[in-house]
């Protein structure tokens, strides 16, 4: 850190910087914190918490030397066309963020395994039919994107005895996880899943993969799970392949747009659950331990992590 850069500025498009200003002040108690909008020298800020930063507003920072990113993705952040090429990109990973995924992949799975849709159904019907509990290392789980939070998800499910395969852009080596990558291996994994997740970045390669392509590949019922992003998502094609059974239910915390439209097919159609983009939640008290170890990471020399790729766009 330099004598003159020694602030951090909260840039947080439509978040209350409040809480967070405190929880950093509480983390980091040397810290001078300003938030957009607020008179401060530029030249004193080292460093912005951000959640889609107003454009051109990163390059009026010259003693910038870390952008730490609200969540795990910075798409948000690269969107800016001014976005300065110096300071690293931090994306927001936390044990905690990590568990918190890893239990709603795990939910989801153990709900549809149990067929806890099909009890619900039945309950509004007042009929009482038993259930058969399958056996769960028959119904092969398929992992779209193996980075830190998709290897949580896949060893939380190994660890209950489910068979697990997941696709990656690159090769992975995950013990317990059948491991594919590139267009072949995606092509290979997906005939053999019953449940689909995707955690898949936002990349230009992952817009609009989850399509009727995909979903034609799948075994028949087979359950979607998007915990992604919404454009990932070809709406249309989902509801297709719901209303032909090719897909048996889905379950979306991701949406393009958010929130997600009142008119939207997908707030009551019976075979699909909602929930309002909570598969993670980086609060106050997550992003300013993270934000401040890695602070102290570089105020000893080291680089600050995980990076994001500028290249890759995550």
């Amino acid at each position: 850190m330099t004598n003159q850069a020694n602030a951090l500025l909260i840039a947080a498009t439509g978040e209350d910087p409040e809480p967070y200003r405190q929880d950093l002040a509480r983390r980091l108690p040397d810290l001078a914190i300003h938030a957009e909008g607020e008179d401060y020298d530029p030249a004193t800020i080292a460093y912005a918490l951000c959640w889609k930063p107003t454009p051109g507003l990163l390059a009026t920072l010259p003693g910038l030397e870390a952008i730490f990113s609200m969540g795990a993705g910075i798409d948000h952040i690269l969107a800016d066309p001014e976005l300065p090429v110096a300071p690293p990109i931090v994306r927001l990973m936390h044990d905690r963020t990590r568990d918190q995924i890893r239990d709603y992949v795990v939910h989801c799975v153990l709900h549809y395994y149990r067929q806890m849709d099909v009890a619900a159904r039945q309950q509004t019907e007042k009929s009482w039919k038993f259930l058969q509990i399958r056996d769960k290392s028959q119904l092969k789980v398929g992992i779209l994107g193996l980075g830190e939070m998709g290897t949580a998800a896949a060893q939380g499910l190994t660890a209950l005895g489910f068979t697990v395969m997941g696709w990656a852009r690159s090769p992975k080596n995950i013990a317990g996880v059948t491991s594919f990558h590139g267009a072949d291996g995606l092509a290979q994994m997906l005939p053999q899943v019953s449940y689909l997740i995707s955690l898949l970045p936002a990349t230009d390669e992952t817009v609009g993969l989850l399509d009727a392509k995909l979903f034609a590949a799948l075994p028949r019922g087979a359950v979607v799970v998007n915990l992604g992003r919404g454009n990932h998502l070809i709406a249309d094609d989902l509801l297709a392949a719901l209303h032909s059974g090719q897909i048996g239910a889905a379950t979306l915390d991701v949406f393009a747009p958010e929130p997600m439209p009142q008119d939207s097919p997908f707030w009551t159609h019976p075979n699909v659950r909602i929930t309002p983009h909570i598969g993670s939640d980086g609060n106050g008290q997550i992003i300013a331990d993270a934000v401040g170890l890695n602070i102290e990471r570089m105020s000893r020399g080291l680089a600050p992590e995980p990076v994001g790729d500028r290249n890759r766009g995550y």
